[in-house]
């Protein structure tokens, strides 16, 4: 199972995001350059985080984009599914109707049950508790011993 770079990166911008929180809208630039991401790319993730309206973008020369709610109130699943959709990991589990196997796969069961426990682990941590994990990371990164 795999999360595609859309997913794996916007969480990414969105954990930048939520670590400037409450300090003002952040540059596009700024945030590809943080998390380095390609000018282009960067751009289309926050555009499809804007139409899941995760995030809003403010005009003029101090603008950028910010959060729309307080990370404590967005979820890794809520950013995943607005940029990856919600019909993961195998289509059979949410459109069952398009195979005629589904009500008798154990196969699909099994993906039912992936599903279930992905989105039960995305669903149960926000980008404030990511911020705090990162923040824990980079400290244990830059201890330096004499």
């Amino acid at each position: 199972m795999k999360v595609s770079t859309k997913g794996r990166y916007g969480l990414r911008v969105m954990m930048e995001l939520a670590s400037c929180f409450g300090e003002g809208p952040v540059q596009a630039d700024t945030i590809a350059d943080r998390e380095d991401i390609s000018g282009n790319y960067i751009h289309i993730l926050l555009g499809g985080l804007k139409a899941a309206q995760l995030v809003r973008a403010i005009r003029g020369a101090s603008g950028g984009y910010e959060l729309t709610r307080h990370p404590r109130e967005i979820t890794a699943l809520d950013v995943v599914q607005a940029l990856e959709g919600r019909g993961w990991p195998v289509a059979c589990v949410d459109h069952g109707e398009g195979c005629p196997r589904s009500k008798a796969c154990a196969a699909r069961d099994v993906w039912g049950e992936l599903a279930g426990a992905m989105k039960k682990v995305l669903s149960g941590i926000s980008l404030e508790q990511l911020v705090t994990r990162q923040r824990a990371k980079s400290e244990k990164g830059m201890m330096f011993h004499i």
